[in-house]
């Protein structure tokens, strides 16, 4: 039985083979032909797989960057990384974290299935580290065994339908339609820079989108996305590799020769992994959408795929460095102002910045164009940075590790559900439970009646 359940398990947290399994199942409810089953299956799988491949060239193009940064300029902090922490938490809370997880995608489907928030959530490596955080916080607060995994599960669930169901309107904004949502646990972030891209947007002007930036004759060559991201990486590269100094980088990646060459090859590796992230998307969009029709036929009518935030990265690609580049501005500033408050300092983690920052800078621009985009993501950036030190407390041994969670919904629902358990306990957090699913099901008969009376 455990071993069963470890399969299943597996499957459910590697995108590539859950979201495949879910295009063959709505396939064969569709009774497509055989050849078009096993097309539709084999497309989407292998999609994910190269989207998953870019993730992690950017990320290694990534990795040193965080380390030079601090040596350059001499900074010491907490750096948020949801796989480090993660990673330091299965080894107490790993079993229970499997469990929430298996029974909150659950809970996911029943809420698609039964109310009118119909998004299943779809990026298995945040349920995955959500379902750890709750191990952790509800732990903490005192729920154990069975207690543990039906609160953990519940909660999990609602966060897996009410964070891609907050987004939708700017989805659709995007795509014209309701056919694809985004599942991944930074919408609150996402929430405020499309907002803030709404609040930029003049009634009368002409907004001017961050694919529409003129650029003289001779430098036309930087409307390419893949040119201008190269560029600007390398430079970033170099200028931080030429404060970190060439010893540092003889010393922590010896054998990569010249630290010039060295940066200029990671930031040209950034920008490689993007064009390959792109291509990615653009393979499963044209198969997972039309194959998720037959689940929302047969199983969950009207449901919506909630696929990861490199999904929306095509509709924007200058968007997405923009994006980035004023995330991690917002991070600095963010570290500034906490070495000035006293305050744990948050240093700015360059992978959430990309990921998160490039994702709310779409946001931004969908709504307010290019200015939406930087604020947007500015915005973002400082929200990832201070709710970790709200987190930390919540956390309990795990709050004095040097890493925390990153992205927003772990702030967001880690405070929420730890300041309760903090209040009041055990009782407090099923209050909170229960004001939620009545919420949740509340609108569900509210906009069913609307649309009756209409």
């Amino acid at each position: 039985m455990k071993t069963f359940l470890n399969v299943l398990l597996d499957i459910a947290k590697t995108p590539a083979f859950l979201v495949s399994l879910l295009a063959l199942v709505g396939l064969l409810m569709q009774r497509k032909s055989a050849a078009d089953t096993v097309k539709g299956t084999i497309k989407t799988f292998v999609g994910f797989l190269v989207l998953s491949a870019g993730a992690g060239v950017v990320s290694g193009s990534l990795e040193p960057f965080g380390g030079m940064f601090e040596a350059a300029f001499n900074v010491k902090g907490v750096v948020p990384n949801n796989e480090a922490i993660v990673s330091m938490a299965l080894q107490e809370f790993g079993t229970a974290t499997a469990l929430i997880m298996f029974f909150g995608m659950f809970a996911n489907i029943l809420i698609a299935r039964f109310t009118k928030l119909k998004h299943i959530f779809l990026t298995g490596h945040h349920t995955l580290y959500m379902a750890c955080m709750f191990a952790v916080i509800f732990t903490v607060a005192g729920f154990k065994n069975i207690g543990l995994i039906v609160v953990g599960a519940l909660a999990l669930g609602a966060a897996m339908s009410f964070s891609p169901f907050l987004l939708q309107p700017f989805m659709r904004t995007m795509t014209g339609n309701d056919g694809v949502g985004l599942g991944h646990f930074s919408s609150f972030g996402y929430w405020i820079s499309g907002l803030i891209g709404k609040a930029v947007r003049g009634k009368k002007e002409k907004v001017v989108s961050t694919e529409d930036i003129k650029f003289p004759k001779g430098l036309s060559f930087l409307r390419d996305s893949t040119v201008s991201i190269a560029i600007t990486m390398m430079i970033i590269y170099v200028v931080v590799a030429i404060f970190a100094g060439p010893a540092y980088v003889a010393q922590n990646y010896p054998g990569n020769g010249n630290f010039i060459i060295f940066a200029l090859t990671k930031g040209g590796e950034f920008a490689a992994g993007v064009y390959v992230i792109l291509q990615g998307v653009r393979l499963i969009l044209n198969e997972i959408v039309p194959a998720f029709k037959g689940i929302s036929e047969k199983l969950v009518p009207n449901a919506i795929p909630a696929l990861d935030c490199p999904i929306v990265y095509t509709f924007a690609p200058n968007a997405v460095l923009i994006g980035f580049f004023s995330s991690f501005v917002g991070g600095i500033v963010s570290m500034i102002a906490m070495g000035l408050m006293g305050t744990v300092v948050i240093l700015p983690g360059v992978v959430p910045h990309f990921f998160c920052g490039a994702t709310a800078g779409v946001f931004g621009n969908a709504e307010g164009g290019l200015k939406g985009s930087i604020l947007g993501a500015f915005a973002q950036g400082i929200l990832i940075s201070f709710l970790p030190v709200f987190l930390m407390p919540v956390l309990g041994n795990l709050g004095f590790a040097n890493s925390t969670f990153s992205d927003a919904d772990f702030g967001v629902y880690g405070i929420l559900f730890g300041t309760l358990a903090n209040k009041g306990a055990q009782l407090a957090v099923i209050i909170g439970l229960v004001v939620v699913y009545a919420l949740i099901i509340g609108y569900s008969i509210l906009k069913k009646e609307k649309k009756v009376k209409a």
